[in-house]
């Protein structure tokens, strides 16, 4: 046997020129980074076949097995087949050509995080310049909660490193069943008190005489109210998932800042709150010295008037605000039908729902080995390959029996077999599908609906996985296609960052609003899709304490929190100021850069019926650089706009009021946003801004007309000083066209090249009615 071929001079001689190998292989060293190579579903079930197959990819690459062996980092092998290896960028790119390869993505770092919300947001933890920083992370900051209550033991609400209770706090904390105010309050929940006597008087009855557990007490037997206060201002929590998934660290918008509790909504009849608990709440709040009132609570289509009292929180809300507090409340849950959005008043700052860039895919592989992605929250054993069915009815809808909200199956035909089932209702004919299936010994759901990102796991970890209706279909066709259908389903994973786009959620309810169509609602949009806080262990979707929920009630105390940095940062700013802040600088974009789309039946870009300015931006609402600032008496100029009686704006404001004989125009209300719902030929109005940036700076309009309008501003340019702090401009708009339309969107921005101060603007033209001679 010859001597050995010193390394060098092989990879001389099968690959490159001797004279450059050495330089090569310096650069090798230096280089080198771990890439990830992405083979999709794992071709058998032999793990030790897989792991060999990538080997030898790997060596076919490197040039020898020896070479692979150092060189490969892992090896997935089980949930899907890949691997991760040092590569050079020629090597990547090589392997990147080579058969069977779908991806190879380059490693990157990821820092233990949080349950993505707040990051998404743009509010880290780990970055040391941002609004949660300079905010003291809210120290200082009272946010009001009036919802279900609170557990006290959660960690979310540990005291541990907070100094004082703020000295402006003149509350209490009450005892009750199983809450003891001394050891159950302390420097994060500084107060708590429950209202009920103005439910007990309506309903007549005990509370307890439902069913559900109740504590006369502010503990939270339900966890509604204690995941939105965590939400809001809890703690940081390490170390938290949701069955193993969206695992990372928990903490709220603000975690410095203080919790007053104010329990007004009870587990009777699904969760009821009297409007004479939630006023009594109110009053109690302004007394005792909250910054911020956060509400998930709302009512139903019609709504009451602005100054109806039944509506308590259009009523407790002007007072608050008047007092200087900035009431935050959610926009509900009907979407995504339009004008079903509630909480309409001008002077409450109203939440839509989005979901963020995190995602729970869960693999569905067919037999016919082709994998769709559905959505879960299961993190269960793997389902292999079982017999998959749809149920299908004799005689001439053959389609009625695989309706999800009524399936009609049994135990021969269903057990040991996964069951596709379609539905056009949400989380009701899911559960209820599985219960169905699962009693009937299946192994397995998946359900094909309306597209949305809102998961619930279903009872006992069994398998249910959502599809839209595409994919379903995709999944029926190869059912009636094939003598014996199987599938397999895989545990659901969590993945975050670009790939995955915020949406408007399905849920989310939509603009016009429906009282004041000139007054646009919602407001803002902020994540409310499958967020992960603390819980009461009470809650039936609970896992360790905490729970994965989404609605508006829990996008909500997101901008509840960031109202609160932005009150540590600017103490003086009033709720017009914040609410301002926040609208004007929202993205329209994910960070990506691809715009927000909303969910729907199709699904559509986002406008702003459907999430106001945008989604909240509060690094951006830190430093807006102007405000369009309100106080009472444009509020009560909205009220005589709306024709409210003398009487009634009187007993709402509790001050004498006589609105002028020519009332004024809804259309001048002070507000960050313009509407104009019945534009016949030319309309001109006014807003007024006020500086809250550098004393010298010059704006200049950027006009973006909505279609079928053309738009000017007097004057286009706005120059502010020392003495110059507020400058009012007049917008004029024209229709180009006499049609009737539906609403088209734009935006008045006004920038100085540092900020961007933006007004969604949303037209509706309609031919002016002729003059009809009645002699």
């Amino acid at each position: 046997m010859g001597k050995p071929i010193p390394l060098c001079a092989l990879l001389c001689l099968l690959l490159f020129p001797c004279g450059q190998v050495i330089m090569n292989i310096t650069k090798v060293e230096a280089t080198s980074n771990v890439h990830i190579v992405y083979l999709g579903e794992t071709q058998h079930d032999d793990p030790m076949l897989t792991a060999n197959s990538h080997h030898d990819m790997l060596a076919s690459v490197v040039g020898s097995k020896e070479i692979a062996s150092e060189l490969m980092v892992y090896s997935y092998k089980h949930g899907f087949s890949g691997f991760a290896a040092k590569f050079t960028e020629s090597q990547a790119q090589k392997v990147a050509e080579l058969p069977g390869v779908v991806r190879v993505i380059p490693n990157s770092l990821h820092r233990i995080q949080t349950t993505r919300s707040w990051d998404f947001l743009g509010l880290s933890a780990h970055s040391p310049v941002n609004t949660l920083h300079n905010s003291s992370m809210g120290d200082g900051v009272i946010i009001g909660v009036l919802d279900t209550g609170i557990w006290p033991e959660a960690k979310s609400f540990s005291d541990k490193g907070l100094g004082p209770i703020p000295s402006h706090w003149k509350g209490v904390c009450e005892s009750g069943k199983r809450f003891k105010a001394k050891s159950h309050c302390n420097r994060k929940i500084i107060g708590a008190r429950w209202f009920v006597e103005g439910l007990v008087a309506e309903y007549g009855q005990p509370l307890n005489i439902s069913g559900n557990r109740e504590f006369l007490s502010p503990r939270d037997a339900n966890g509604h109210g204690t995941h939105t206060a965590s939400t809001a201002a809890g703690t940081f929590v390490h170390n938290v998932s949701y069955r193993g998934l969206g695992h990372g660290t928990i903490r709220g918008g603000a975690p410095r800042a203080r919790l007053a509790i104010y329990k007004v909504c009870w587990n009777v009849l699904g969760g009821q709150c009297s409007s004479a608990d939630i006023l009594k709440a109110f009053d109690e709040a302004i007394h005792d010295g909250v910054d911020v009132l956060s509400l998930s609570i709302g009512s139903s289509i019609p709504l009451f008037s602005d100054i109806d009292e039944r509506d308590g929180i259009a009523t407790g809300s002007f007072h608050a605000v008047a007092k200087g507090i900035t009431v935050v409340c959610g926009a509900a849950n009907d979407g995504p039908f339009a004008q079903t959005v509630q909480n309409s008043a001008p002077w409450i700052l109203t939440v839509a729902a989005s979901s963020m860039d995190r995602a729970f895919p869960t693999p569905i592989t067919l037999g016919n080995n082709k994998t769709f992605l559905g959505q879960a929250i299961y993190t269960g054993k793997e389902i292999g390959f079982s017999s998959l069915i749809y149920p299908e009815a004799k005689g001439l809808n053959p389609n009625s029996a695989g309706v999800c909200q009524s399936l009609s199956v049994d135990n021969s035909m269903v057990a040991g077999k996964v069951v596709l089932c379609f539905t056009t209702m949400n989380l009701g004919a899911v559960r209820s599908a599985a219960e169905v299936v699962k009693e009937a010994g299946g192994v397995g759901l998946i359900v094909a609906k309306n597209p949305g990102e809102a998961l619930y796991p279903c009872t006992d970890g069994f398998p249910c996985v959502e599809v839209d209706y595409e994919i379903g279909t995709r999944i029926l066709f190869y059912i009636r296609s094939t003598r014996s259908p199987v599938v397999k389903l895989s545990p659901s994973k969590t993945i975050v960052g670009e790939p995955v786009l915020a949406k408007v959620a399905h849920f989310s309810s939509r603009g016009p609003n429906s009282i004041a169509p000139a007054i646009l609602k919602p407001d803002i949009a902020a994540p409310g899709v499958n967020i992960l806080a603390a819980t009461s262990p009470l809650d039936r979707f609970q896992d360790g304490g905490y729970a994965m929920h989404s609605g508006t009630s829990m996008a909500t105390p997101h901008v509840s929190g960031i109202a609160a940095l932005l009150k540590a940062i600017h103490p003086d700013w009033s709720p017009a100021a914040i609410k301002s802040a926040i609208v004007t600088t929202a993205w329209r974009n994910n960070p990506s850069g691809f715009p927000v789309f909303a969910e729907g039946s199709p699904q559509k870009l986002a406008d702003p019926f459907d999430y106001g300015g945008g989604i909240t931006n509060p690094n951006g609402a830190a430093q807006p650089g102007l405000v369009y600032d309100m106080a009472t008496d444009d509020y009560v100029n909205y009220l005589c706009a709306m024709a409210y009686n003398n009487t009634a704006i009187s007993r709402l404001t509790g001050n004498p009021t006589v609105c002028p004989t020519e009332g004024p125009s809804i259309l001048n209300i002070n507000l960050p946003s313009i509407t104009i719902p019945n534009l016949r030929n030319s309309t001109t109005l006014t807003r007024t801004v006020t500086n809250v940036g550098a004393s010298t700076s010059i704006y200049r309009a950027v006009i973006e007309p909505p279609f079928g309008t053309s738009v000017s501003v007097e004057p286009n340019v706005l120059v502010f000083d020392r003495k110059t702090k507020k400058l009012t401009f007049s917008v004029t708009v024209n229709a180009a066209h006499q049609v009737n339309t539906g609403y088209f969107f734009g935006s008045i921005t006004w920038t100085d090249g540092v900020h961007t101060v933006r007004t969604p603007l949303s037209v509706r033209t309609e031919i002016s009615q002729p003059y009809i001679d009645e002699n």
